[in-house]
């Protein structure tokens, strides 16, 4: 089924700024719409650095041009999507957490992110694949197309070499445009009426990398906005002492004690500086959008003196840029690749759908944060999702949601791969629980959820019951897990009163009259409506919902051994009525 373009008028922030980055092409190539001539591809860009694990975070600075990107396509423009792969920063740190690094990767400090070696066990070649290789494989299940730029591969090539040797030139220039925010201090100290820096501001950009970004001062032969890594040692615990314009000639020294003299002009071992190379990029691609972090948008970081420098030295534009706000985990703090135990789009993926996490991205304003559920709340974000895609059915849903549910079920290209028979995903979890993945059992159960049109296959509910059963093993920890109970609780049994005794012998005459989920869930909630002389269809009211909590404790005390479980109807359906009928002494 063809994706149905969305209309400029529409509310959601994607077309606004589809039609922003319209409007901003049509202004750097004037008269290419009406000339004949075929017009440029609009750029949008990423950029990821594989430095540790790449997070749920970071893939905000992926989604948010996509979702432009896809849009500009669902309206016939030509888009290259650009992901530049950050793989020759500067190994900065031994992040915390992952598996097969121990201390011993400190050595690896200061050397480019392929150079340093795989995680031990990794079946890539260095670190910087063997992360990138995760976040690939999450961006193919999510649908997004994208030209994939290794930044190795650019520098050692001499792609940029024009260009380095363009900032050299210009050093002064760049020199002078950073020297205006150099001034900016950290909390505490500074001159007299100098507003300090927010200590939030301070952290995002820690977290980031961005805070201990070298801009390429502090030589004491002036200011050079070129690194090398040293050919000795590797790292970029280099100096520039010494550069000549005509000839190209570039000296450094290293801590290593390594001096040398190369040729800049055919030299290809270093990079520029982080606050130069980003907006030599821009000119260099010709971007027309790419977002950027909190932390690259306050005043003195790399989006804002970037703007001034791809300007004043590379006679370039600035990109549209918004900036994004952070995307957190229920239950967790604000993610950091150098803390460890970040989850990844990966880990996301094999807890929900695709379309689910798209929509996440896609209906926040990228100036809004949001959660990403791992816990419980993950059964929320699904009943919203699945009440979303009623209101699509019945032609109910508000156009902002409407977008922003085309965005999530597929792209330009097409629909992505759905669940044939969506059930609610918590009831699928519950099933998982008791069943502890069983097919056989799972199947049974699942049949019995609607016997009028009961599932046939187990593939008639996936992907999402893999999710679902993948959530259950993975994330809800092994004492909040449900065992049934193998032999009646004699002590709560014959403790009972009479008033108890008779709801649970109304409880179990009924079950064959409504064994299925909807008959169970009357059933449940019915029998302390009969035991209060009210007809079972009653509304409840504060007494009636102070009686039906007490008789659902009783009922998962019998038959799980806790006051709480799964839903009622679901664990009635998976434990069978023989077994129930037991457990509840009839």
């Amino acid at each position: 089924m063809p994706i149905v373009a969305q209309s400029s008028t529409e509310t959601d922030w994607v077309s606004r700024f589809a039609d922003d980055v319209i409007a901003e092409s049509e202004r750097r190539a004037p008269g290419a719409k009406h000339s004949g001539a075929a017009a440029p591809a609009i750029v949008v860009a990423s950029g990821l650095s594989p430095s540790g694990p790449i997070h749920l975070g970071n893939l905000r600075e992926v989604m948010t041009p996509h979702l432009v990107a896809d849009e500009l396509r669902r309206r016939g423009y030509e888009v290259r999507h650009l992901i530049s792969w950050d793989d020759y920063d500067r190994f900065r740190k031994v992040p915390a957490g992952v598996p097969g690094v121990d201390t011993s990767w400190a050595e690896h400090i200061g050397r480019p992110l392929t150079a340093v070696p795989a995680p031990a066990g990794s079946a890539y070649p260095n670190w910087a694949e063997h992360f990138k290789a995760a976040m690939t494989e999450a961006l193919a299940e999510l649908g997004v197309e994208y030209d994939g730029i290794s930044q190795t591969e650019q520098y050692t090539s001499g792609v940029y070499r024009e260009q380095i040797l363009h900032a050299m030139k210009h050093r002064a220039d760049i020199d002078s445009v950073l020297d205006r925010y150099r001034t900016k201090i950290k909390p505490g100290g500074g001159k007299k009426g100098q507003k300090p820096v927010d200590e939030a501001e301070l952290e995002a950009a820690e977290g980031s990398g961005a805070a201990d970004e070298d801009d390429g001062s502090g030589g004491g032969a002036g200011y050079f906005p070129y690194k090398p890594y040293c050919t000795v040692c590797g790292r970029d615990t280099t100096t520039v002492t010494a550069y000549d314009d005509v000839t190209t000639e570039l000296s450094y020294t290293c801590v290593c004690g390594h001096a040398e003299t190369v040729l800049l002009s055919e030299f290809n071992g270093g990079k520029l500086v982080w606050k130069v190379d980003w907006p030599m990029r821009w000119a260099y691609e010709g971007v027309i959008f790419e977002p950027s972090g909190v932390d690259h948008s306050s005043p003195g970081s790399s989006f804002v003196v970037g703007g001034q420098i791809v300007r004043e030295v590379f006679d370039g534009v600035q990109p549209i840029g918004p900036m994004y706000a952070f995307v957190g985990i229920s239950g967790m703090a604000k993610m950091s690749s150098s803390k460890g135990g970040v989850p990844t789009a990966v880990d996301a993926l094999r807890i929900m759908e695709a379309p689910l996490l798209r929509w996440l991205y896609a209906r926040r304003r990228p100036n809004q944060s949001f959660k990403i559920a791992f816990d419980q709340e993950i059964q929320r974000l699904y009943d919203e999702w699945d009440s979303l895609e009623k209101k699509v059915a019945e032609g109910t849903v508000l156009p902002a949601d409407a977008a922003a549910h085309s965005r999530a079920i597929g792209t330009a290209a097409g629909e992505l791969p759905r669940t044939p028979r969506p059930l609610s995903y918590r009831t699928l979890a519950s099933v998982a629980d008791i069943t502890a993945g069983a097919e056989d059992q799972t199947l049974r159960i699942l049949s019995e959820l609607d016997p009028e049109n009961p599932i046939s296959s187990l593939d008639e509910v996936r992907p999402r019951l893999d999710r679902a059963e993948s959530w259950i093993s993975t994330q809800v920890p092994a004492e909040q897990r449900t065992v049934v109970r193998g032999e009646p609780d004699t002590e709560t049994l014959g403790a009972l009163d009479d008033a108890g005794r008779e709801s649970l012998r109304r409880l179990v005459d009924g079950l064959d009259a409504h064994w299925s989920l909807d008959g169970l869930t009357t059933l449940v909630y019915g029998v302390p409506k009969v035991m209060a002389g009210l007809a079972p269809d009653a509304k409840p009211t504060p007494e009636l919902k102070v009686a039906q909590r007490s008789f659902f404790a009783l009922l998962y005390r019998l038959l799980v051994g806790r006051d709480t479980g799964p839903r009622l109807p679901t664990l009635l359906l998976a434990v069978g009525a023989e077994r129930v009928r037991k457990l509840l002494g009839a």
